[in-house]
């Protein structure tokens, strides 16, 4: 049975439970977002955010790099999760993916509620920081599509490598089987519903009438 809500309602509801939840990783609730490479991790995050009184949102593309698109856990930890763990304001460089190099540190306070979103937001390393795990329900090959019809033709080598390298990492260390909610996306927005792990009561129906932008 799901409950069909007003817009905004259902995303303010899962916004207001994440408020709730016990910390995570120091002070901070830690909210990963998790899902195939164009699937809409970022969409969804944004608007997530905005319901979270403006939670920052850190984005794993700034984490990874051309030389290791999947193997960035010790950056991660390093930069983000063990001063977030003490409390601490954390420093991480993100990676600018056209001048192919790293830039200055930028700051990520100990908020209340932080989002971590991108591909391996719910890997094995990850896990035992988040306070909850969504992930964006949409199978492989319509979100690569999806990722390839927005990047261009100019990045088609770059999608061959990524999708194998994704298909390798997800193989080694799923996410999904750990989700504590399943984000779809419907004719007016989303649905979330209880994932593989179980711990959402109900399903609600996420309306955002936002624009077509509002599902990529």
């Amino acid at each position: 049975m799901h409950a069909s809500l007003t817009p905004g309602t259902a995303i303010d509801h899962l916004a207001a439970r994440l408020h709730r939840l016990p910390a995570s990783c120091g002070p901070v609730r830690l909210i990963g977002v998790d899902g195939h490479a164009g699937s809409g991790k970022s969409t969804f995050a944004g608007r997530l955010a905005r319901a979270l009184d403006g939670a920052p949102v850190l984005r794993l593309d700034d984490i990874a790099s051309h030389d290791e698109l999947f193997d960035w856990t010790g950056r991660l930890q390093t930069q983000v999760i063990e001063p977030l763990s003490h409390g601490e304001t954390a420093h991480y460089a993100p990676y600018d993916w056209h001048a192919r190099r790293f830039r200055d540190p930028v700051p990520l306070p100990p908020a209340p509620v932080i989002l971590v979103e991108g591909v391996g937001a719910g890997r094995r390393a990850l896990r035992p920081y988040l306070a909850f795990l969504l992930w964006m329900d949409l199978p492989p090959a319509e979100s690569w599509a999806r990722g390839r019809s927005r990047d261009g033709e100019e990045q088609r080598e770059f999608w061959d490598g990524w999708v194998a390298a994704e298909e390798k990492h997800f193989a080694a260390d799923p996410s999904r089987p750990f989700a504590d909610g399943l984000v779809r996306q419907c004719a007016e927005g989303y649905e979330l519903r209880p994932g593989p792990a179980g711990t959402l009561e109900t399903d609600h129906i996420i309306t955002l009438r936002e624009g077509p932008s509002a599902m990529w």
